[in-house]
């Protein structure tokens, strides 16, 4: 029986590794997302601590230099604040361009997998069409045979 051999295998494999690829810089990148949104929670709630300790001074007995200290860190934990979110919106900027990147590979994938399939089915065909042709052949020299004996 003849075997099916896809001569465009090696650009399907390349295209599997491509989609493994992108997949991983898809999942790196979300990673990195994570990491920076929960820097931001953990700036966030500095900042909140910050507040909540700064009321507390400024309901005891007042000391301008702790109330300064502390007013002077919440307006860096605004700083932090405001360049964490430029990250966080710059990484999703590159998560956005790994996802698009990760489709690409998918589908042009799926276009291979698709002409692989077509060409199996072509090779079906050819090889159902050579079995019939062989079929017809035996036949016919079997009807042949039988006759030259008979007469």
């Amino acid at each position: 029986m003849a075997k099916f051999i896809y001569r465009m295998q090696n650009i399907l494999n390349i295209k599997y590794k491509l989609e493994e690829q992108a997949k991983q810089e898809y999942m790196a990148v979300q990673s990195r997302l994570n990491e920076e949104e929960a820097k931001l929670v953990s700036l966030q709630n500095r900042k909140e601590s910050y507040f909540v300790e700064y009321r507390r001074l400024l309901q005891e007995k007042l000391d301008v230099l702790e109330i300064e200290t502390c007013k002077n860190a919440i307006i860096l934990m605004d700083e932090y604040i405001v360049n964490e979110k430029a990250v966080i919106s710059k990484i999703q900027k590159e998560l956005e361009l790994a996802i698009q990147k990760m489709n690409e590979a998918m589908l042009e994938r799926k276009i291979h997998e698709k002409l692989r399939e077509k060409q199996f089915e072509i090779f079906l065909q050819e090889l159902n069409q050579e079995e019939m042709k062989e079929i017809d052949q035996l036949n016919s020299y079997q009807y042949n045979h039988s006759a030259e004996q008979e007469e």
